[in-house]
């Protein structure tokens, strides 16, 4: 259902890409010319993300060491941000990739 839930929202958004935190932080990092790429993501990080989340997770694109640092945090906090944010991450590789 959430699946569903989420393509329908995707699919409703259409091609028009509303910058955001992560989709700044996608085009800023140079990896992707792509900026349809990048509006995907971040039409993905609004459905799943918090804005709190999302300027968190932007900032993995700057310093990847950061996510490693949260990833095997034993803090709690830390903990369920990476589990939402490993649900982002997949959701995003899912309906984002060509």
């Amino acid at each position: 259902m959430m699946k569903y839930l989420l393509s329908a929202a995707l699919v409703l958004a259409g091609t028009t890409a509303f910058a955001g935190p992560i989709d700044r932080a996608c085009l800023n990092a140079g990896r992707t010319a792509d900026p349809a790429l990048c509006g995907c993501i971040q039409q993905v990080a609004d459905q799943t993300l918090s804005r709190s989340d999302q300027r968190r997770a932007a900032k993995f694109f700057e310093d990847p060491d950061q996510a490693q640092e949260t990833r095997v945090s034993d803090r709690a906090a830390d903990e369920d941000f990476w589990a939402r944010y490993k649900a982002f991450a997949q959701t995003a590789e899912a309906y984002c990739a060509r």
